[in-house]
């Protein structure tokens, strides 16, 4: 009976956790990044924000067309995601959202960059 007893609870516990991390799976999930032409974006500072359920970002974007000049990151709240913000450095040397994640914070990395594409989306020539 003991046996019987300590294979339902060890059964709970397994179930329990497999639940934990499937429902724990959607927190982790990358989104596309557009590749948006930089030259499309008119003048101006456009304010971009993004964020899952452990990481959110707000930026601050200045395009002097046809140049994306400064990108300043306002707010991250990221845990151990900091180093993801030079993942800037890259977007302003190549122009382009099309980077490579920050080695050690591909969560953070991936916020940031929906966050300047969202502000870079305020500014394209309708």
């Amino acid at each position: 009976m003991y046996k019987i007893k300590r294979n339902i609870y060890l059964s709970i516990r397994v179930l329990l956790c497999i639940m934990l991390l499937l429902s724990l799976a959607g927190c982790f999930e990358l989104k596309e990044i557009d590749d948006i032409d930089f030259t499309t974006v008119k003048s101006g500072e456009y304010l971009g924000e993004d964020s899952n359920s452990l990481v959110s970002v707000k930026v601050s974007v200045e395009v002097e067309q046809p140049l994306v000049k400064s990108i300043k990151i306002l707010e991250h709240d990221c845990g151990r995601g900091k180093k993801a913000e030079s993942i800037i450095d890259s977007v302003i040397s190549k122009q382009s959202l099309k980077v490579d994640a920050v080695s050690g914070a591909t969560l953070s990395s991936n916020v940031i960059l929906k966050a300047i594409e969202n502000a870079l989306k305020k500014g394209i020539h309708q």
